[in-house]
């Protein structure tokens, strides 16, 4: 069938894709910035279109030929109207639907609890649930998936999960630990979504979707000690942390920030739990599946071990984070655009010098005031923003629209530029530039070069309060960055550097013995 799928960038919609292909439909991608997809390894197969699921427009050209619609998109966190924009865009995503002739809308959306009047649910799953009812409404026959927590290597519930549980041994928990959920593996998503195409069209309804277990949070953090290797922790519940500290608690833990951490903690107030399952109907089990709890336990944490995650939370865009790229002849209609502009020329070739750069970040840090970097990131978790703890996707590939630290890669020109866009909390927009290039006698020299857009006079004040550093953190990391690629090895680290190097070789140790 000829498949339409939203999201493609995000968690789901990026596994979706090759999932589909291989069952053997064609798949069209409706992206706001198709440019993030050029990367994955099923873009030459994939037909991509440019669109905006609010645009009434561009969702009409993405529909035309299309059997299968795909609606994987949420406008959560974008501001204190995400409800609306849901709305909005369900409704234009239907009518476009049935004004193409499309034969079936599919969407994941969120269980919610039984018995509960929907206006106490949490404005995330009220949403979710309203956009279902949007689609079932529709004349165009609809399958709405409902799933509570999705477990699986790179998803926020997993992430939250597995930090919570490895870095505090002990903890003091809130109340909704003792709430009961049914989890489900993201291969059981994937392999529901994929089978929902293939409905007869007399099918249009929702259908609840979770894995075997029935478990409290408080047994799925035990579940996942053991499943780790790690030590029984110590679970206390105390009745006082609302969601709003429980998501503050988490952001400050975990590197899930608290614009989504608050939604993943609020679905956890209430017991959601499977009431039928239909499904199997028309997407036969197969035999040892959905996978258990553990299971898919087990094979999220070996994919993270063996640096094999396919897509992350983090690879949709960050709510209010600038999207547009840098120009390449940028017009700022008599603005001001702060530079910062530094070359140094490489004793090693250009391959060597390549690796250096796409290694940036994550536990490879940014080779310049370690110091430094932590308290930005710091700062930017207290003030809501996604923080240095991100890390990255892959420990040495990167591709376009991968999330890197608190930046967003726009644009990789492989053995030439690397373009990193700012996603922390500015009074401006930012970009950092590293790439390589060749002086007048054919030597390897490295360029980089932070550029700055300030907004109103507080951008031009933060602009030149940190200037006074960027000797020390970009001219730093342009030194250090050009001696690890001419030596093979990173020049001596600091006291602190030292230290956290020890602890994450110990975590490392530990990890490979169990």
């Amino acid at each position: 069938m000829r498949c339409l799928v939203t999201g493609a960038s995000g968690y789901i919609g990026g596994r979706l894709v090759p999932e589909l292909l291989q069952a053997g439909h064609s798949v069209r991608c409706l992206a706001r910035t198709p440019r993030k997809l050029r990367d994955h390894p099923w873009s030459e197969e994939v037909e991509t279109v440019r669109g905006d699921v609010t645009d009434a427009g561009s969702v009409a050209g993405a529909m035309a030929g299309i059997d299968v619609a795909y609606y994987l998109v949420h406008a959560l966190g974008s501001g204190s109207d995400f409800e609306d924009t849901d709305r909005r865009a369900a409704r234009i995503f239907a009518e476009q639907a049935q004004a193409a002739g499309v034969r079936r809308i599919v969407y994941l959306g969120g269980l919610t609890p039984h018995g509960v009047p929907e206006r106490s649910l949490s404005p995330h799953l009220r949403s979710r649930a309203e956009v279902g009812r949007v689609f079932l409404d529709s004349p165009v026959p609809a399958t709405v998936l409902r799933a509570a927590v999705v477990m699986g290597s790179g998803s926020a519930s997993f992430e939250m999960l597995r930090y919570l549980t490895e870095r505090l041994p002990v903890m003091v928990t809130p109340s909704w630990v003792q709430t009961r959920t049914q989890p489900i593996g993201v291969r059981d998503v994937l392999r529901y979504l994929v089978g929902s195409a293939r409905m007869p069209d007399d099918v249009d309804r929702a259908f609840d979707i979770g894995g075997p277990d029935i478990l409290t949070y408080r047994e799925m953090m035990r579940r996942f000690a053991r499943v780790a290797g790690l030590p029984r922790r110590v679970i206390v519940p105390v009745p006082v942390l609302t969601p709003r500290l429980s998501s503050l608690w988490v952001g400050l833990v975990t590197p899930v920030p608290t614009t989504l951490a608050r939604p993943l903690t609020e679905s956890l107030r209430h017991e959601v739990v499977c009431r039928e399952h239909d499904i199997a109907r028309y997407v036969p089990d197969l035999p040892g599946r959905p996978l258990s709890f553990d299971e898919a336990l087990a094979l999220a944490v070996r994919r993270v071990r063996e640096a094999q995650v396919a897509t992350r939370w983090s690879s949709a865009s960050v709510p209010g984070a600038p999207s547009d790229p840098l120009p390449t002849d940028p017009n700022w209609a008599g603005g001001s655009l702060y530079e910062d502009e530094r070359h140094l020329p490489v004793d090693a070739s250009r391959e060597a010098l390549w690796k250096v750069i796409e290694g940036i970040g994550g536990d490879n840090g940014w080779y310049s005031f370690p110091l430094a970097w932590a308290v930005r990131g710091w700062l930017d978790r207290f003030i809501g923003g996604v923080g240095l703890r991100r890390g990255r996707r892959d420990a040495e590939r990167l591709r376009v629209g991968d999330s890197l630290d608190f930046w967003r890669v726009e644009e990789i020109e492989p053995v030439r530029l690397l373009r990193l866009r700012a996603e922390m909390r500015l009074p401006g927009l930012a970009w950092l530039e590293m790439y390589v290039e060749k002086d007048d006698e054919g030597r390897t020299r490295y360029g980089q070069r932070a550029l700055f857009h300030p907004r109103g006079l507080l951008g031009h004040a933060y602009w030149w309060s940190v200037y006074p550093f960027h000797n020390a953190v970009f001219g730093g990391m342009a030194r250090n960055i050009t001696e690890t690629a001419a030596n093979g090895k990173r020049p001596p680290d600091s006291p602190a550097e030292r230290i956290r190097g020890a602890v994450r070789r110990r975590r490392v140790r530990r990890r490979v013995r169990r």
